[in-house]
């Protein structure tokens, strides 16, 4: 699948005539953690250099195509023209194609960073993000799309355009193979999930559900298609365990008879760890940002925890306050992150000076600035 607008350039041209930079480094240690002031078409183009096919997670916040200037101190979009040019975090001012193009580019080098069994999230309005979409399909590949993640980001707001409010952004989520680094993170039960799902209790109070102990399939050779407690399973269907492992659990209590004879396992809910993460996620961003647009701590570091390991390499070349580098850092992930707004690496480095000393004593890093 290939989009055509204005502008679009050739992939070749993009990974080989953006200019590579020099860096210089701001201060001399021998740190896996990199954090870069520079414009991060010309960082990733020379990143290509030591780290390609060595990054396992990405995640970013680009702009979002608002036509709008960011000030520091105040989370609400500016007109540019009632902006105060001094007090500038970032802009947000290309449109349309041109926008569009501007991510591609960077988009086409990031998939190459990125290792073979890594993840791309980028995070995006969701007036844009359909658009966005169908690039990242030509860069990434449509079968390595994995989620159009729902991300509510605040609470219903009151206005008087003729539509629906909005209360969310989204977040496309891709692989770079069919076998990326992924861990299945279990959420916790609200009480409403427990009461729903979980209906019954036991004599000791405990809460429970049931569910068939037997499933689609019929077993014609091996002891899941026998006889068990003077029964066969129905036709087309064949036993979840051998027999034997019933007859225990029916010892052990965990089996259920109606009233007509059928048997249900038991399932307890203070042995489940929690309920798997769908598509629509409320991570509500800061109340009070240090930073324009600052991304909830907890929706990184769910990010991270779910498509990276220990050790992993974790880069955003958007970073703004460095929300992702705080989450990787806690998470003993290594990290890359990328601006260039000199506000936001003074945020940055604020918020890695600020990270509790019971938890890190030091965070080492190299600040390098593009020459």
């Amino acid at each position: 699948m290939t989009t055509t607008y204005k502008n679009k350039k050739k992939e070749q041209d993009i990974l080989t005539k953006a200019p590579k930079v020099e860096f210089r480094k701001n201060i001399s240690i021998q740190s896996k953690n990199k954090l870069i002031y520079g414009d991060n078409l010309f960082v990733l183009e020379t990143l290509l250099d030591d780290h390609k096919g060595m990054i396992d997670l990405i995640y970013i916040d680009p702009p979002f195509a608002t036509n709008s200037l960011f000030r520091i101190g105040d989370d609400r979009a500016n007109t540019i023209s009632s902006s105060n040019l001094d007090d500038i975090a970032y802009s947000d001012t290309l449109m349309g194609s041109d926008f569009l193009e501007f991510l591609r580019e960077r988009l086409v080098i990031l998939h190459k960073l990125l290792s073979e069994r890594g993840s791309i999230y980028l995070h995006i309005d969701y007036k844009i993000g359909h658009y966005v979409k169908l690039i990242m399909d030509e860069v990434f590949g449509i079968n390595n799309f994995r989620n159009d993640i729902t991300r509510i980001k605040c609470n219903p707001k009151n206005f008087q355009r003729k539509a629906y409010g909005n209360i969310k952004d989204m977040i496309l989520f891709y692989s770079k193979s069919e076998n990326p680094i992924w861990n299945d993170l279990m959420v916790p039960f609200s009480k409403e999930d427990e009461n729903r799902l979980f209906k019954k209790v036991d004599k000791d109070g405990r809460r429970y559900t049931t569910i068939p102990l037997h499933a689609p399939g019929e077993t014609l050779n091996g002891n899941t298609g026998k006889e068990w407690g003077g029964m066969k399973p129905p036709k087309g269907r064949h036993w979840r365990s051998d027999p034997a492992v019933l007859e225990e659990w029916d010892k052990k209590g965990l089996v259920e008879w109606s009233a007509n004879g059928i048997p249900r396992k038991k399932i307890f809910l203070d042995e489940r760890k929690g309920k798997k993460m769908q598509d629509i996620w409320e991570f509500k961003d800061p109340q009070y940002p240090n930073y324009p647009t600052e991304k909830s701590l907890d929706l990184l570091k769910f990010i991270i925890e779910s498509s990276s390991n220990e050790g992993d390499l974790v880069l955003d070349c958007f970073c703004g306050s460095g929300t992702t580098l705080v989450a990787a850092e806690l998470l003993n992930r290594n990290w890359i992150g990328i601006d260039q707004s000199e506000q936001a690496i003074k945020v940055v480095q604020k918020k890695l000076t600020d990270i509790p000393s019971n938890l890190f004593s030091k965070v080492e890093y190299e600040f390098i600035t593009q020459k």
